[in-house]
């Protein structure tokens, strides 16, 4: 996906992220159907779900069985999110072989999110990497509240890069830098992408934002000029983190494909990526915070990206 401002392609993070806030459990097969309809769609990239503790977070129950359901080449192309060397293990023996790493860089919200501290998360990677290799999976190292806590406050650039540059990180593949409140503004998400960008230059960059501020996109863009490879986003803006009180949804899907305008972006196809999410948002009874979506149903019929019907 080519921009003014570089290259990027986008990660739909909606079974994930999207749904941890929904309540309610998605149909397996109800997830499976979108994965394979987004993949149709030409999205490279899925998060399915994730290893967290379904009584803590219920819309994940049944990530296995979403991945037990997908054929290997469809499962190449999803991801899964992971926080302990066990939860590595277990995914990796249901078949997944990609999974990110996710740990919080304020000790606050790593205690309430995954229950231990920034340093016992970072002092377990070696082994999660360890397993990850041994099945042949790759692992990504996901540093939520790369910006701010919802605890804490600001958190230092500093303690962000130094998570980056940590020798215990060098064999994962990609870093995730993330706006998990959707507080940061495009020049700071432009310096933390671009350091991540330059110290790990072996790494793809992954930027995670929210749009809390509605600064998702501009955001966004401010991350692939700085050398983001990868955006997430999630259909109808859908998400937010259980444990991070205040954060808004992801950036929407569809208004990150509408500002990248990708090569084979077509209005007709555009137009599949709104009904799309209009789908899960209502099946979800959950409403739509997506500006491009919007847009694509307003009454400037002269413009072609405007739904017609």
């Amino acid at each position: 996906m080519t921009t003014t401002t570089g290259t990027a392609r986008v990660r739909d993070v909606t079974l994930r992220d999207g749904l941890q806030l929904t309540g309610g459990l998605m149909p397996t097969d109800e997830k499976v159907r979108l994965v394979r309809e987004l993949l149709d769609l030409g999205i490279s990239d899925i998060e399915i779900g994730s290893m967290a503790r379904p009584d803590l977070v219920p819309p994940m129950a049944n990530t296995l069985e979403v991945v037990e359901a997908l054929e290997p080449d469809e499962l190449a192309r999803c991801w899964v999110w992971v926080a302990t060397p066990r939860g590595v293990e277990r995914a990796a023996s249901a078949g997944v072989t990609r999974m990110q790493y996710c740990l919080s860089v304020s000790d606050a919200h790593n205690r309430a999110n995954i229950g231990r501290s920034t340093e016992d998360s970072m002092a377990a990677l070696p082994r999660a990497l360890d397993i990850a290799g041994e099945a042949g999976a790759e692992l990504q190292l996901c540093l939520a509240t790369s910006f701010t806590c919802p605890f804490d406050g600001a958190v230092d650039p500093e303690r962000t890069l130094a998570l980056v540059r940590d020798p215990r990180a060098e064999r994962c593949s990609d870093t995730v830098i993330c706006d998990t409140l959707g507080q940061a503004d495009p020049a700071q998400v432009a310096y933390l992408v671009g350091e991540t960008a330059r110290i790990r230059p072996e790494h793809e960059v992954v930027f995670h934002g929210h749009d809390t501020w509605g600064m998702g996109v501009a955001n966004a863009l401010a991350a692939v000029g700085a050398g983001a490879t990868v955006l997430d986003g999630a259909l109808g803006g859908l998400g937010g983190c259980p444990f991070a009180p205040g954060a808004a949804g992801n950036t929407s899907t569809e208004d990150l494909l509408f500002a990248l305008k990708p090569a084979g972006m077509t209005p007709e196809r555009f137009a599949t990526f709104v009904r799309l999410g209009e789908r899960v948002t209502s099946s979800l009874g959950e409403e739509s915070t997506s500006r491009a979506a919007k847009g694509a149903r307003s009454t400037a019929r002269a413009f072609d990206w405007v739904i017609a019907d």
